[in-house]
């Protein structure tokens, strides 16, 4: 019997039907007999046999009609109760009905004894059709909890419908090895009740529920996983090393069935992720509303976003700039699948070209710009300096100057946070790109009679979580190699946002923007690197420095511990939204900016990387190498230092 059901093996149905008459028709003879006081002779003299098989006949058709036959015992729910009780009292209706109508005129009928049998038959009948299901169902359970595996206890966080729903989902699952204890909850009138056998507990109790119970893990729906109280006990789950398993919404399960490969560990994004950012849709739909929408690295993290988000909105058309043939090809069958009403167009181009950036303003026209593509690691940039000017620089100026010779109405640029005090090579060609994006404004060009002319505007921000070659994912792959994770350095933070999020408040920004400011976003509280690490070990249900070790290799090159939103003589203002401010930054004349990126450009064409970061710190004099080759530029004495090094 246990091989047999453990296997899923499914009884036919007709052998179910055939069970359930003999029920039905052991319950009326049952009936008939207990209101005949056992009388045999007198039952068998009488109609006996008549009655119960007119019954059993008509019976047999509710059922059938009823389909009470067809679902898996097994999986029995409080539906197949309802539809027992129904087809038993739909069955004792239609028998009075057939008695009154047509029996009575051929034989004489004792409707006082009929109608006791059927008061009789009905509580009894449907009770042993319900009693058979919840035996064969309970055998079920009692047979494949009691396997050689180990069962995994585990905790569901809620008691609401829903969580109720994924303890049915995970008992009635064979392909799950869980064990639900208990529902914990915070201040639910549910508490210390019971919901189907198992009990209702204050989140405050999962430490003592961790030591009675040995609970491993702790599964919480994945929605609405901002709030404070979820926040708190994850947190308190991983303390306690109960790792945190996470399962969509019901109406998203496949079939009205929750699949295991459903069941996910709990990611670090969804721990770190705030409360959703509300933004002014109305303005922003206005603002792109039919527009012509270019997005340069449209392939990249935030350029996919801004795509995907700006579509919604329902642009004429949306232009995909990238370099990038691969990544933009998955981009293109993406939008196409899920925006097919949106005219989209694929560009790949590198903004380094000019030619082929003037082709692509001249025959689409853009109205909007959202300018995404840049080099962005760090360490990468610091040994390929003249790069870095190549793309996040001229790349920069070439699309801004295209953009007012077009007559384009807007350009947004994403900055970094990275660009205040530049410490590297990276964020300062961000930060000059930012200069030159501010002098545009008043650009004797972008000025002309009787034109309107470009508003520029620049919006700065930290990592985002998730991005393409992030800390994130490198941990996340480290573990799954079974470690070691490498850290830089153990007191180093960041700055977190969501991918989704950090494209939120671009736009929002956008329609902010009258020309020239540089936006800056709420980031929230920086997250130390070291403690990041920790909780993806413990998401993983892994022990720090047991099973997956904590290496710190020392910063790299142009890295420092700390990022900054804003320079020290930089103030803010504030905007209609709270999460984005205007940073009032130290602005320069149109023509000395130019002087000194053509100048840097030219610099540039000869390869001398010590040449080009020199300029670059005479432009940005707030950049001052850490932990970089070019240190003993900073130094007072760096131009004796490099006659003595060119003389030796």
């Amino acid at each position: 019997m246990k091989k047999y059901l453990l296997f899923s093996k499914v009884v036919p149905r007709w052998l179910i039907m055939l069970v359930d008459l003999s029920i039905v028709a052991w319950s009326f003879s049952t009936s008939y007999f207990i209101v005949e006081r056992f009388e045999f002779l007198n039952i068998l003299r009488g109609y006996f046999f008549i009655y119960t098989g007119l019954y059993s006949a008509l019976a047999a058709i509710v059922m059938y009609a009823m389909r009470i036959h067809i679902g898996l015992i097994r999986y029995s729910n409080t539906r197949d109760v309802l539809r027992i009780f129904g087809s038993a009292f739909i069955a004792s209706l239609l028998y009075l009905v057939v008695i009154n109508t047509w029996l009575v005129h051929m034989i004489h009928v004792d409707l006082v004894t009929i109608n006791l049998v059927l008061l009789i038959n009905f509580s009894v009948s449907s009770t042993l059709l319900i009693l058979l299901r919840t035996t064969v169902k309970s055998v079920f359970f009692y047979l494949t909890n009691n396997t050689n595996a180990k069962k995994t206890i585990v905790l569901i966080y809620g008691s609401d419908n829903n969580a109720v729903l994924v303890k049915q989902a995970l008992e009635a699952s064979a392909n799950t090895n869980f064990c639900v204890v208990g529902f914990v909850d915070d201040g639910s009138k549910k508490i210390d009740k019971e919901i189907q056998q198992v009990r209702v507990y204050h989140i405050d109790k999962l430490g003592k529920l961790k030591e009675k119970y040995n609970v491993d893990k702790l599964i919480i729906m994945n929605h609405n996983l901002d709030e404070q109280t979820k926040k708190s006990a994850l947190e308190n789950c991983l303390a306690l090393g109960i790792q945190v398993l996470t399962v969509p919404p019901s109406d998203q399960w496949i079939y009205g069935k929750l699949n295991p490969q459903q069941i996910k560990d709990l990611k670090i994004e969804d721990l770190l992720q705030r409360k959703p950012i509300k933004i002014d849709n109305t303005r922003i739909s206005e603002d792109l509303h039919g527009k012509r929408v270019l997005v340069t690295g449209a392939a990249g993290s935030i350029g996919s976003e801004i795509v995907s988000q700006v579509l919604s909105y329902k642009p004429a058309m949306v232009i995909l700039c990238d370099q990038a043939e691969s990544p933009l090809h998955e981009i293109k069958l993406e939008v196409e699948e899920k925006f097919p009403n949106v005219p989209t167009t694929i560009f790949i181009a590198d903004i380094r070209n000019l030619q082929r950036m003037h082709k692509l303003f001249s025959d689409y026209r853009p109205e909007v710009v959202f300018h995404a593509a840049a080099y962005k690691h760090v360490p990468m940039m610091e040994e390929n300096p003249s790069e870095a000017v190549l793309a996040n620089v001229l790349g920069t100026k070439h699309v801004a100057d295209l953009s007012v010779a077009f007559g384009t109405e807007k350009f947004v640029m994403v900055s970094t946070d990275k660009a205040v005090n530049p410490s590297n090579v990276m964020g300062t060609t961000k930060r000059i790109a930012e200069i030159y994006i501010q002098a545009l404004k008043d650009n004797p060009i972008n000025n002309r009679p009787g034109v309107q002319p470009t508003r520029f505007v620049t919006t700065r921000f930290g990592n985002v979580l998730g991005s393409n070659g992030s800390v994130i994912p490198r941990f996340r792959a480290q573990i799954q190699k079974g470690g070691p994770i490498t850290v830089t350095h153990p007191e180093i933070t960041r700055y977190f946002m969501t991918i989704p999020e950090a494209v939120q408040l671009v736009l929002e920004a956008g329609t902010m923007g009258t020309g020239g400011e540089i936006f800056i976003f709420d980031m929230g509280q920086p997250v130390k690197i070291t403690d990041l690490a920790l909780k993806m070990i413990k998401l993983a249900g892994l022990q720090p420095e047991k099973d997956i070790k904590i290496v710190y290799t020392g910063l790299r090159p142009g890295e420092k511990l700390y990022e900054e939103l804003l320079n020290a003589g930089e103030r803010t203002m504030p905007t209609h939204h709270p999460k984005i401010k205007i940073a009032q930054v130290i602005t320069y004349p149109y023509e000395a900016v130019a002087a000194d990126i053509e100048e840097l450009l030219e610099l540039n064409k000869g390869q001398d990387d010590e040449a080009i970061v020199n300029k670059m710190k005479d432009i940005v004099p707030e950049f001052i190498s850490k932990n970089s080759q070019y240190e003993y530029l900073d130094n007072n004495d760096g131009d004796i230092e490099v006659i003595e090094a060119l003389a030796s």
